[in-house]
């Protein structure tokens, strides 16, 4: 089935935007350029900056210059920046450009996937820019304009999270992009956010893979979470408020729903079901609020899902993980991602034994969330070379469909990618309430913390200490692209010593970082381009 947005829409943006967004001095809508506005066109093309990198597919012509076009996908960036720098994920090619000084924490403002990054979020910006400059006429035009109001606004609070203080603009133009600071980024997004939900759907009411109201009532939780950090003042009941309302949707849920393999006979807990290949259709799509789509043979790019899974498995005999938990994909990458053993210590107090099935794996973990592959590998990347023996595999997120129905599509993946989950507000109304309340007594943080541990057949906790929640939110959502985020909301990433992780700071046993890296440098060609930026503290 082709998963579009709108399913008679072209993929290819019509409108001679053809690269890089560059320097936001210069105009990348051609003034000169008579064009015809292809509504859905430009509509599904913002979407589309979800999943795919440029016009024709997987590659040769990507949105973005100077960059190669297979790494160029937000999501696989954004990973870069929020895992690879954190806690939970190594990468095997630890020598690959550009990847050192993440895996490090010792980048500078020549870091090329934080520039990439950085131009990413503001190619869709301007798409969306473009778009909302048009006179629109779709039968449901309304709608769409709040939509792609919301696509802005993530974007923006992106880049509130990840470069503090940035270009700032709300047009196409040649005009110079003013700078905004965390502060007032975070004020524009709010107002955004608010505005744009009411036009949004109702919970339950858009197509599958566009945004309704939900998703923006989320963005706004997560940003009250956050907001001490980005504005020195903590909006701890606003935070709970919205991931109320998230919680109370009338749609949206936890995912209970589990599946046995009709092939194999393989069990697919509630928790697995998120992130299969028929994860649109099997009950997850209840609690995925916001997905990014794909398909394996219309919406093909190395970055997302597809990512995610062909990175993740290896294709070496001595540790054939398809023996383990079928991958449903080709595993051509082999072993590139894999797990630091802080990751697995969220889960064992001990170094665990090898197991010979992921079944039995996730019974000694207690715990569904633990998907991992460790037989005959050890859990301590003690070294950075290429040795598939050391850090375990990943194995949580699978190109299969959880009945065993056929899927021969192994090369890009059916899988599509949650972007947002209703899981999320569980875990913000319960920080919130923490920080807020504290931890004695505090019955409804509890209720919350027990829910997700429960659904995962975890045993809850007597009580949960902020340490705790921050414990829970990488079993819950690690790999998904968030880690740093939290680590800085908890002051264990830049500026500390408490807290450490396999090559920190560029040593195995971990070394303090500089705190001014909690927010990343701002590409060096923006700086000298335009007079209005300047470079993020720390940086120059």
């Amino acid at each position: 089935m082709f998963k579009s947005i709108i399913p008679a829409a072209a993929l290819a943006l019509t409108v001679g935007l053809t690269s890089c967004v560059g320097d936001l001095d210069v105009d990348p809508i051609n003034p000169q350029q008579t064009m015809e506005f292809d509504n859905d066109a430009v509509f599904n093309k913002i979407y589309a900056s979800f999943s795919l990198t440029g016009q024709t597919g997987p590659s040769g012509n990507g949105d973005l210059d100077d960059v190669d076009e297979g790494r160029s996908d937000l999501f696989r960036m954004a990973f870069y920046l929020n895992e690879f720098t954190a806690d939970e994920a190594h990468w095997v090619w630890a020598t690959d450009a550009g990847l050192p000084e993440l895996l490090h924490n010792s980048w500078g403002e020549s870091c090329i996937f934080s520039a990439a990054l950085y131009y990413r979020f503001y190619f869709t910006i301007t798409l969306c820019n473009f778009y909302l400059s048009q006179e629109g006429n779709a039968a449901d035009q309304a709608q769409r304009n709040a939509e792609v109001r919301f696509i802005r606004a993530y974007n923006y609070a992106q880049i509130m999270d990840l470069y503090g203080n940035a270009a700032f603009t709300e047009s196409v133009s040649a005009d110079y992009a003013v700078r905004y600071t965390r502060p007032e980024f975070f004020e524009y997004i709010e107002k955004e956010l608010l505005e744009c939900s009411e036009e949004m759907a109702q919970p339950g009411q858009a197509t599958y893979g566009r945004a309704d109201r939900v998703a923006a009532w989320n963005l706004l939780s997560r940003i009250y979470l956050n907001a001490e950090v980005y504005t020195g003042k903590a909006r701890w009941d606003d935070a709970m408020a919205y991931a109320d309302k998230v919680i109370n949707n009338g749609y949206y849920k936890l995912n209970d729903k589990s599946a046995v393999n009709q092939t194999t006979g393989e069990v697919y807990t509630p928790y697995q079901m998120l992130f299969l290949a028929d994860n649109d259709r099997n009950g997850a799509q209840y609690e995925n609020i916001l997905v990014g789509l794909s398909d394996g043979v219309k919406t093909q790019s190395y970055g997302g899902m597809n990512f995610l899974i062909q990175a993740s498995y290896s294709n070496k005999t001595d540790y054939l993980t398809d023996t383990y938990a079928p991958s449903g994909a080709n595993n051509s990458w082999g072993k590139c991602l894999r797990i630091r053993k802080n990751l697995v210590e969220k889960f064992f107090k001990e170094t665990p034994a090898e197991y010979n099935t992921l079944a039995e794996f996730i019974a000694a973990a207690g715990d569904d969330r633990a998907l991992f592959y460790n037989k005959g590998i050890k859990p301590a990347i003690s070294d950075e070379g290429t040795d598939e023996a050391i850090g375990y595999n990943c194995v949580k997120f699978r190109n299969v469909n959880s009945d065993g129905s056929n899927n021969d599509v192994i090369e890009f993946v059916n899988s599509d990618l949650p972007i947002m989950r209703v899981a999320e507000a569980y875990l913000t109304y319960a920080e919130a309430s923490i920080r807020k309340n504290g931890v004695a007594g505090n019955s409804d943080a509890k209720a919350k913390l027990d829910l997700l541990r429960s659904r995962a057949h975890a045993t809850p906790k007597s009580t949960y200490t902020l340490d705790d929640v921050c414990d829970e939110w990488s079993r819950e959502f690690w790999f998904e692209g968030r880690r740093r985020m939290d680590l800085v909301r908890f002051g264990k990433f830049g500026g500390q010593s408490d807290y450490k992780w396999e090559w920190m700071g560029g040593v195995y046993e971990g070394s303090q970082f500089p705190a001014y890296m909690n927010i990343f440098p701002l590409p060096v060609n923006e700086i000298s381009n335009n007079p209005n930026i300047k470079q993020n503290e720390g940086y120059n």
